[in-house]
């Protein structure tokens, strides 16, 4: 999913939607939480939250949870963090 164009991302955006809680696992995991620490966080199992990841998968057309963040990101279903997962408050 790289080299998107400008009109190619506009239209995914309106294509692609991802629902609250499908953002709300997206976030836990890009933050580097396991699918059972995102299920313990979320109070639901980890069943259901690599259920989530699979459809988040199909939407975005990706194989893994990078591609999965990094195509969110850039499509501006999902705010990018920079400071994410580096251990330090900023």
């Amino acid at each position: 999913m790289t080299g998107y164009s400008a009109f190619t991302m506009e239209r995914a955006q309106r294509t692609i939607r991802l629902t609250k809680r499908e953002i709300e696992v997206l976030g836990l995991i890009a933050q580097g939480c396991s699918s059972k620490e995102a299920a313990d966080a979320l109070v639901v199992s980890k069943r259901t939250v690599d259920f989530h990841l699979a459809n988040i998968y199909d939407k975005l057309q990706v194989n893994n949870r990078v591609q999965a963040f990094r195509a969110a990101t850039r499509l501006g279903l999902i705010p990018f963090e920079p400071s994410m997962g580096s251990g330090r408050d900023i």
